[in-house]
């Protein structure tokens, strides 16, 4: 029965997405199926032997001793994670059709700039999914140093520094060859955007879902976190997560307290923890994972409700607000 259920939760080591017309792409497994082993309680899957690539300098302070750094989503597309400040991620993107190249929430240039010039690489686009400053504290510098066009949320066009192109929920736009669906995401602040890659079924989340858990409510409502969070989990089950920050392991042990008799989210965690104490990052995370696990994708669960004394005839919305209260707290 375990086994059923996690194979229902994880991704297939290979996937096959959709793309215009008729073709379709191969996926290679992101690096949380790159990590597993055949002695784990994830042996059933199928180990790939990928040299894996070190990522130095800002990976020390992320613990994040070795990893394999680029997630090839396709043949011709691919993302980088570059480990940024104390827990942070910036990702690279990169077109080889057209030698596009993007940076989503860069924290600080330093690490940007190593992983570009390793590549003998220039950068076109700086992506922020909101105006933090641990998500856009690179932009002036990397802008001033690659020509790179900013783009953000219309909302706040006075906030992101050196914005170029404002977008907003609903817009379609186009990385290179590739198109980009922009999805408004307040909650964490007013502002916040996600940047959905259909093509290759993966979406950068920025601060509003993390793995097992989602932002705090800064400058938004649980009623605004948890339609935001609704209109995410409304891709498809085997989208790829790439959110802002390595919180999963702090994560489980939250949404453990909260919903111990998880079966899925036990096994989760464990692989959370084997991967963390080897420095390998947990992102990217699937939303068929996230819903099975994540606590704020699950208010409907009657265990979560009685962990936190949450009556039954509570909204969906007054639950995430209760869940966020005591995460904050825990």
């Amino acid at each position: 029965m375990m086994q059923q259920l996690m194979s229902r939760a994880l991704p297939s080591t290979m996937a096959t997405l959709p793309r215009s017309g008729t073709r379709a792409i191969c996926v290679w497994p992101g690096m949380r199926q790159l990590s597993l082993r055949k002695h784990l309680l994830y042996g059933f899957m199928r180990f790939f032997s990928i040299p894996f690539k070190t990522v130095r300098g800002a990976s020390r302070s992320l613990g994040v001793s070795h990893f394999c750094s680029v997630v090839n989503m396709s043949s011709m597309f691919q993302v980088e994670l570059v480990p940024c400040l104390s827990d942070n991620y910036a990702y690279l993107l990169h077109d080889l059709n057209t030698g596009t190249v993007g940076v989503v929430d860069p924290s600080e240039a330093v690490p940007v700039i190593d992983a570009l010039s390793k590549k003998n690489r220039n950068l076109t686009y700086i992506l922020n999914t909101h105006h933090h400053h641990d998500h856009t504290g690179g932009n002036m510098e990397l802008k001033e140093r690659y020509g790179a066009k900013v783009i953000g949320s219309g909302v706040d066009i006075d906030r992101i520094p050196g914005i170029d192109i404002a977008l907003n929920d609903g817009d379609s736009w186009m990385f290179g060859g590739h198109e980009v669906l922009v999805i408004g995401t307040p909650g964490h602040t007013r502002g916040h955007i996600s940047f959905y890659f259909p093509g290759f079924g993966s979406v950068f989340t920025g601060d509003t879902l993390f793995s097992l858990s989602c932002g705090k409510l800064f400058e938004g409502t649980p009623e605004q976190m948890y339609a935001s969070l609704r209109r995410i989990s409304s891709l498809p089950d085997e989208t790829n997560i790439y959110c802002g920050h390595e919180y999963t392991l702090s994560n489980s042990k939250f949404a453990l307290s909260i919903e111990p008799g998880n079966e899925v989210l036990q096994s989760y965690s464990t692989h959370i923890a084997h991967l963390c104490s080897k420095g390998v990052p947990t992102i990217p995370t699937t939303l068929k994972m996230e819903k099975a696990c994540n606590p704020f994708l699950r208010t409907a669960s009657t265990e979560i409700r009685r962990s936190l004394n949450i009556p039954a005839t509570a909204s969906d919305e007054e639950t995430l607000g209760a869940i966020r209260r005591a995460k904050d707290e825990f």
